[in-house]
């Protein structure tokens, strides 16, 4: 038992609580293991991996896993650290964006063994009588402890009543599962330590808490989130996830490796290294991109985008595999860089395509565009817009 305390207890924030724990796992039966996840946007990003890898270590430990997709509270939208109320996402968003977790999950858990559910099972069916029963069990005052609710009431900022229902349903899924414990980062305290007042008053044994750090996104500041544009996809190109990952502040390498580098990426020593300044953090870099690469990839991978990233950002060169548009010439000959931006799909529109030109975004045969009248003559040319976005534009 001691050994499945140190797997539980091994990164964590917290963990509500170590007797608890212990009572748990000395009946000999598996724990059922809670953690949910809102499918606001589509797709799981590196973020997400934290924690479904610790539920990983204890899957392996023969505990159930339930990854709980929150069909239901997405809709409602999660308020926490947010400074004013969510917009609603439709029912077809969330489903959407629920299909894509599910697809998912398996990158990192055995999907096989784990139970994957949906909290529109038991709060669709919920009738009004049940929520206000529910919405019983906690004060306002209570609620207001939260410090995204009492910042923004006592900066005057509307908070919705249906914001309150948020860390109300998610304590009730764990009162629907049974949970032993709860997995969830740093973020999600409250909501979590709720769960175990909720399933108190619903006559069971409080779950074990236990959060987890969160992973700070490519901007080195704010927690990775697709809305806040900082996440690396785990089904992002692996081109892609190397060159996102070369981009972020040296400041954040350690943290990065602390706590997405298993042991087997070989990276143990880097954060040593770089302390002592025995390696560059470019070179560290390049290592933590390359894993990155090859563990949602496959073997290989990692190589194949660090060629990449060399052959454009090294060598300023094209990559190899540029999709060819073709442009008919206009009168007076040639075509209209505007033109070219927005066949290749680089803007959604030709205002767009003005603005990334005034902003010095756009090369044409590796020369920046200074101007939104340019134009390409006829032939073939190579259209780069950012740092990755490149494409063969014929003129004829």
């Amino acid at each position: 038992m001691s050994q499945q305390l140190e797997v539980f207890a091994r990164g964590t924030e917290m963990l509500v609580s170590d007797e608890e724990l212990a009572r748990k796992l000395a009946r000999e039966a598996p724990l059922r293991i809670k953690f949910g996840c809102d499918p606001s946007a589509p797709d799981l990003h590196l973020g997400h991996t934290v924690p479904l890898e610790k539920l990983r270590q204890l899957q392996e430990l023969g505990h159930t896993i339930i990854f709980l997709i929150g069909d239901f509270t997405a809709m409602i939208g999660d308020p926490t650290g947010r400074s004013k109320t969510r917009p609603a996402l439709s029912r077809e968003q969330v489903r959407a964006n629920a299909q894509t977790y599910v697809d998912q999950v398996g990158a990192v858990l055995d999907s096989g063994r784990a139970e994957i559910r949906f909290n529109s099972e038991w709060m669709d069916p919920m009738s009004a009588a049940d929520l206000v029963r529910l919405a019983s069990h906690q004060p306002v005052a209570r609620m207001l402890e939260r410090d995204d609710f009492r910042t923004r009431f006592q900066g005057g900022t509307s908070i919705a009543i249906h914001e309150f229902l948020y860390p109300l349903v998610q304590a009730y899924d764990s009162v629907a599962l049974e949970a032993d414990v709860e997995v969830g980062g740093t973020d999600q305290t409250f909501n979590l330590l709720l769960g175990r007042e909720i399933q108190r008053a619903h006559g069971q044994e409080p779950q074990v808490v236990l959060t987890l750090p969160l992973l700070e996104g490519t901007d080195g500041e704010d927690k990775m989130s697709k809305s806040l544009g900082n996440s690396i996809g785990i089904h992002e190109a692996p081109e892609e996830m190397y060159g996102k990952v070369m981009s972020i502040p040296d400041a954040l390498l350690p943290r990065w490796i602390g706590l997405l580098a298993p042991p087997s990426w070989g990276l143990d020593g880097a954060a040593a290294e770089l302390a002592a300044g025995t390696a560059h953090p470019r070179d560290v870099k390049a290592r933590l991109a390359a894993a990155v690469a090859e563990r949602f990839h496959g073997a290989g991978a990692g190589q194949r985008a660090a060629e990449h990233f060399d052959r454009l950002f090294r060598r300023h060169e094209a990559p190899e595999d540029l999709e060819t548009v073709e442009l008919p010439a206009e009168a007076g000959g040639g075509a209209g860089i505007v033109a070219a931006i927005a066949a290749a799909g680089f803007a959604p529109s030709r205002k767009e395509a003005r603005r990334l030109i005034e902003q010095g975004g756009v090369r044409l045969d590796q020369d920046r565009v200074g101007s939104v009248d340019a134009r390409l003559a006829a032939g073939e040319h190579v259209l780069q817009v950012g740092k990755r976005r490149f494409a063969r534009i014929v003129v004829k």
